[in-house]
């Protein structure tokens, strides 16, 4: 299932998804900036929560919403 979502407050304009049996399939990410860095570091423990510079979110921390709000669709 393709699941697109439009992040808030970050320089990424745009996540798409593939999702198939709950699991992520692909991810591609139009846009971003260095925030995006610390979030493939953090792949493995937690994304949600990781600030870019002043601002009080990041691509990592939109992909972590993205994922909220396709769970949430869900059910």
């Amino acid at each position: 299932m393709e699941f697109t979502y439009k992040p808030k407050g970050v320089c990424s304009k745009l996540m798409e998804l593939d999702i198939e049996d709950g699991k992520i399939q692909s991810l591609k990410v139009t846009g971003g900036c260095s925030g995006n860095l610390q979030g493939i570091a953090r792949l493995v423990s937690r994304m949600e929560g990781i600030r870019c510079g002043y601002k009080s979110t990041s691509c990592p921390d939109q992909l972590a919403q993205a994922l909220k709000a396709y769970k949430a669709s869900q059910t």
